[in-house]
């Protein structure tokens, strides 16, 4: 997670350089509820030793308005379709959300 905030951040401060100024606190979704519960929450558990400094990254960011951890169901990530075996219905509806189209479908 926190490399998606760094990569946030980075990208943001690139459009910042070329003048478009966002208002609007970064995004990332994530459907892993531990994940976030532990971003939000500064108290520290025996099991989150290891991720210590990125808890405190995360927070911060957090508490500055300049992230956002929106829910999402473990049944939307639309990466699920670049990185996971999915039903083709589920694919579909990606494409959809994607709002990619077949070009070599009959018009």
């Amino acid at each position: 997670m926190a490399l998606g905030v760094c990569e946030g951040l980075w990208i943001s401060f690139i459009l910042n350089d070329l003048g478009y100024l966002s208002q609007q606190p970064i995004q990332l979704y994530c459907d892993n509820k531990a994940a976030r519960d532990i971003a939000h929450n500064s108290v520290q558990h025996n099991r989150t030793k290891h991720v210590e400094v990125d808890i405190f990254f995360i927070k911060e960011k957090l508490d500055e308005k300049i992230l956002k951890l929106p829910k999402i169901r473990s049944e939307d990530p639309l990466a699920d379709i670049l990185t996971k075996v999915i039903s083709s219905r589920a694919f579909t509806k990606f494409l959809d959300k994607l709002g990619m189209q077949d070009i070599y479908a009959p018009a």
